[in-house]
């Protein structure tokens, strides 16, 4: 029988005995603070990752909160520094029952351009960091997933249809909606599931450097059926449900945590 309310049928926390690695927390009110606040009150062991001395700071704040250990310095693009950070978690746990990606990054020059003006420099990183190092994640969560687990990455609306000043992250973001359809297939005989969560808009550090992004939190807000704005726990609980056994049959999809935004015409 499923769990209910996040917690197993015998009493247990959902999350218990499982161990997960959330990368792109940038301070307490990040989309990945909310996941790992969430997830570690219902059980889960945890690695964080900071980018640099500069953001170690912040991500320490979050971790002495939810208790995670270890705390891991690593930089998406680089690839010794991802191996590194999975060998880390081998050496720590021998295993991994789930990964959260949670980083995004584009030029601000080539962010607030017009897609046709976007330079060929800009997307590729674009697409590199927010898209395909998910892809280089799962490659090496994939080995510590002995049996099974869950990936996890964040998208957003603006990756299935035009929304207003999103520019070059539309297009990233559907290649990353794309990619975890294919990695859920090609994955999912060793039962390791993926899926997207599409929140609506957030205030974080990252959505400040999308060009008229008070107008778009305005407008998501009025037009949603609830009438509100998400929140990082909303979306927190969202990660814990999807990460835990009981959405074991649950892979290849985008969850939307939007209030609604997402249907209304």
């Amino acid at each position: 029988m499923a769990a209910i309310a996040g917690r197993a049928m015998n009493g247990k926390a959902a999350l218990e005995g499982k161990v997960g690695f959330i990368v792109g927390v940038a301070n307490e009110h990040s989309i990945a603070a909310g996941c790992a606040k969430a997830v570690s009150e219902q059980g889960a062991t945890l690695a964080l990752s900071y980018l640099n001395d500069k953001a170690r700071p912040y991500v320490e704040k979050v971790a002495d909160a939810v208790g995670a250990a270890p705390l891991i310095k690593l930089d998406a693009a680089n690839d010794d520094a991802l191996e590194m950070a999975f060998d880390q978690i081998d050496r720590e746990w021998g295993r991994l029952d789930f990964l959260i990606h949670s980083i995004a990054f584009c030029p601000k020059e080539d962010l607030r351009a017009p897609v046709v003006e976007c330079s060929r420099e800009g997307f590729q990183i674009a697409m590199d960091i927010s898209c395909h190092s998910f892809i280089r994640m799962a490659r090496l969560a994939r080995p510590l997933m002995t049996h099974g687990g869950s990936l996890l990455t964040v998208s957003y609306y603006g990756a299935e249809k035009v929304v207003d000043h999103y520019n070059i992250m539309g297009p990233v973001k559907a290649a990353l909606e794309a990619s975890v359809r294919y990695l859920a297939d090609d994955l999912g005989g060793m039962r390791i599931r993926v899926n997207a969560l599409s929140p609506g808009p957030i205030v974080t550090r990252a959505a400040s450097g999308i060009d008229h992004f008070d107008e778009l939190m305005n407008e998501a807000a009025a037009r949603a059926p609830e009438r509100r704005l998400a929140t990082i726990d909303d979306v927190g609980a969202l990660a814990a449900f999807l990460v835990s056994d009981s959405a074991a049959a649950i892979t290849g999809g985008v969850h939307y945590v939007d209030n609604g935004y997402n249907v209304m015409a």
